[in-house]
């Protein structure tokens, strides 16, 4: 039986019963005032589904409030296939597609998915990659994608969305839309996401990962001179995970607008940090996904929707 034939996908009490049995697994929590005992939840035929009141403030909610939900008027069920499609989807969806899937207007479709990659975001203290517990080795390398507005073509990268990522063998990636790939932009942000124990690997064409320091190695290989590997050092982890991004942002999403390039990274290792090689299968991305939409609201101005039908092409 298919995973969307879930009765939360097309029923919307069991919709909102599942996301607050992810978001609350303690049960109702009052956003106002953080009160858990004194809360009640609203019956009636002319309640809307999944309304609570707090005792303490007075002030009824739903588990929407301080989440990507938050002032949505698309169905939870919708919701909720929605993050499923995302999750799954291993080079993404486009918003057209999801407004043809799910029978929402286009511009429904490219905030909530926009809300979703919200959602999928780290969020707190980012722990140094590398360290006790992982394989050691951390892989750094840097991309470029997409075109920068007002900039001419040029040869090389210039007029291009610079991208570095860092990944971890065996483990999870970190990707970075950055300035630019000078030494003082790349080497602060290498140097406080990887640990100071482990191995750091790249390609020695890069002149400013020579000012890598203070890790247990920093090693090498020289693509220009076609060597790709040596022994144990390469670089063909994060350039397997950048195959997938530029095949999924050019062949799905075609085109992205700079102020949203660092949402479609968080997408793309979202679903490598939780791929079924670490255990992870399509329906606990899915969850996964789910429980990070709590504390991210998203404003339809803060996400840029101004120009929703430039920032993607028409897969």
């Amino acid at each position: 039986m298919s995973t969307l034939s879930d009765l939360h996908f097309h029923n919307e009490e069991a919709a909102y019963a599942f996301v607050e049995a992810e978001l609350w697994p303690n049960g109702p929590v009052c956003p106002k005032c953080n009160e858990t005992k004194r809360v009640g939840k609203l019956g009636g035929k002319s309640t809307r589904i999944g309304a609570y009141k707090c005792y303490a403030c007075r002030k009824p909610f739903t588990v929407k409030v301080g989440t990507i939900f938050e002032d949505s008027h698309i169905p939870m069920r919708i919701w909720l296939q929605a993050i499923y499609l995302l999750s799954s989807s291993k080079k993404g969806i486009s918003s057209n597609q999801l407004h043809r899937t799910l029978g929402i207007t286009l511009k429904s479709a490219w905030f909530l998915s926009h809300r979703i990659r919200e959602a999928m975001r780290e969020g707190g203290l980012a722990v140094p990659m590398g360290g006790e517990g992982s394989s050691g080795v951390v892989e750094a390398d840097e991309t470029f994608i997409g075109r920068k507005r007002g900039v001419k073509v040029r040869r090389g990268g210039a007029h291009k969305h610079a991208v570095l990522s860092l990944v971890e063998r065996g483990g999870k990636v970190r990707s970075v839309h950055v300035d630019d790939v000078k030494a003082s932009t790349l080497v602060p942000i290498v140097n406080e996401n990887i640990a100071k124990e482990a191995r750091v690997m790249t390609d020695d064409a890069a002149t400013y990962y020579q000012k890598l320091d203070g890790f247990a190695s920093h090693e090498t290989v020289n693509h220009s001179a076609e060597e790709y590997v040596r022994g144990d050092v390469h670089t063909n982890t994060v350039e397997g995970y950048f195959s997938i991004f530029k095949r999924g942002m050019k062949g799905v999403y075609q085109q992205c607008d700079e102020r949203h390039l660092h949402r479609y990274l968080a997408e793309y290792d979202f679903r490598y940090n939780n791929r079924v090689a670490l255990g992870v299968d399509d329906k606990q991305r899915a969850t996964e996904a789910l429980r990070g939409a709590k504390g991210k609201r998203l404003t339809y101005r803060a996400a840029g929707g101004k120009e929703e039908v430039t920032d993607e092409g028409q897969a």
